[in-house]
């Protein structure tokens, strides 16, 4: 069990959980655990990125002062999305990169979180770095003068990205209106740059960061304003993002919230009329609605699910040659094009399978019946044992015989409580509410933290 890293790099509260001298740490440790094995006489190149929280200059010029103490050259990148720095790592030939963002999480949270020289998140590295931060001694290397690092500015890195982005698309997307929510985070200043470029008639909200506005009740994990105004300037499409823009979430022209199922969902089939879905499959994860499998049944399309998280996603697609998936919180990723999920690429093709087909968001998820779900969080005394109380396997068993292959139950402990997840679908939402209320009833009877 990793006692600092979680799946998304080393996340805290700013200043108190996640301080400037952890940030120092991690870009010396991180730093020299991932360029350790360069030639002697070759330099090792990061790039350093954040998105708009007013924390993250100071655990930015903390963590680059980490990553000069063991000799790294250090290219700045400035506020981008997450995807972008991903993107940038690979197309500089970087040997890693940092971003400092928390993602959809509140201003006062910040994060950490590293990449590889293939613009992928650490698996085997965080181990080792995680041992030299505990270390009771600092015996990393300690140079001085000619072998300290170098910081550059590298804010151009944006322009390339957004270059990147459009020639993925064969033609501008004039002819639907927009509304597009930044959630005043790090593609904020990019927006109106990229969706000019691509001939989008657009209009935006929460693009004005001041370092404490973002996620805050704007973006993909708060939509309400963006419904209203896509209602309101009769828009045909909303795209939310959240504040490192590794997510898109959509709204239709009627103004309801269409998440990363329907999106996948919409652009599987249409790369799969087309011939470009790699083996007819999405890979999604177990917490996709039952919907989505039923839609891409009735089409002859596969769904493969995995645990919980993007990485889990973005390792299935690689192991066995997919090139959609995501999740349903809006991480989608287009593998034909780049390798992790990117809030604004999604959102532009998109836009792209609707122009081309001259449909409507709605007429192209017309198809697509997602079943009632409820979810119960469930305060536990210890959420390792579950599987151990007959109790509770039992239940959960009654209800799966009973709801056959028209709905399904999923119990879970959460990664970050002391709690258990219970999550339901059925046909309707009274049954739903029903089997999840007996269960959680069970759990709480035989595990309760009361």
């Amino acid at each position: 069990m990793l006692k600092y890293f979680g799946t998304d790099g080393v996340r805290g509260v700013a200043n108190a959980g996640l301080t400037p001298e952890m940030a120092f740490k991690l870009g010396r440790d991180g730093g020299y655990v991932l360029t350790k094995d360069k030639k002697d006489g070759e330099r090792a190149k990061v790039l350093v990125s954040r998105d708009t929280r007013i924390s993250g200059q100071m655990l930015e010029y903390a963590l680059i002062s980490g990553l000069l103490s063991v000799g790294i050259e250090v290219l700045e990148v400035g506020v981008i999305t997450t995807p972008g720095l991903s993107y940038l790592v690979r197309a500089q030939g970087a040997d890693a990169g940092v971003q400092i963002s928390a993602s959809h999480n509140p201003v006062e949270d910040n994060g950490i979180k590293f990449f590889g020289s293939d613009g992928l998140k650490l698996s085997d590295a965080k181990e080792e770095i995680e041992k030299l931060i505990d270390a009771p001694e600092d015996k990393l290397p300690r140079p001085s003068a000619e072998g300290l690092g170098t910081v550059t500015n590298y804010h151009e890195g944006a322009s390339k990205y957004l270059q990147f982005i459009e020639n993925t698309l064969p033609e501008e997307l004039g002819g639907i209106k927009v509304v597009v929510d930044g959630a005043n985070g790090a593609a904020s200043a990019l927006i109106s740059r990229l969706f000019a470029d691509m001939g989008v008639d657009f209009t935006t909200i929460a693009t004005h960061p001041n370092g404490l506005n973002i996620n805050d009740h704007v973006g993909a994990t708060h939509t309400k304003k963006l419904q209203e105004e896509v209602v309101k300037q009769g828009a045909q499409l909303g795209l939310a993002f959240d504040g490192d823009a590794d997510r898109c979430i959509a709204v239709d022209e009627n103004g309801n919230e269409v998440d990363g199922d329907h999106i996948m969902y919409v652009i599987g089939s249409y790369l799969a009329d087309h011939g470009r879905l790699k083996k007819d499959t999405i890979v999604t994860t177990v917490m996709s609605n039952l919907g989505f499998t039923k839609a891409l049944e009735r089409r002859g399309l596969k769904n493969v699910r995995t645990q919980v998280g993007d990485r889990y996603v973005s390792e299935e697609m690689r192991a066995n040659g997919y090139n959609l998936g995501g999740e349903q919180s809006g991480h989608v990723i287009i593998s034909d094009y780049h390798n992790t999920g990117d809030g604004m690429l999604t959102g532009l093709h998109l836009l792209y399978v609707m122009k081309d087909t001259g449909k409507s968001l709605s007429e192209l998820l017309s198809d697509f019946k997602e079943y009632p779900q409820r979810l119960i969080n469930v305060p536990v005394k210890d959420k390792k044992d579950w599987k151990e109380h007959k109790r509770i396997t039992e239940a959960i068993k009654k209800v799966e015989e009973e709801l056959s292959d028209e709905g399904r139950i999923f119990v879970r402990p959460s990664g970050t409580q002391s709690l258990l997840r219970v999550m339901t679908e059925a046909p309707t939402q009274e049954l739903a509410d029903k089997y999840c209320e007996e269960v959680a009833k069970v759990v709480e009877e035989e595990m309760g933290s009361k």
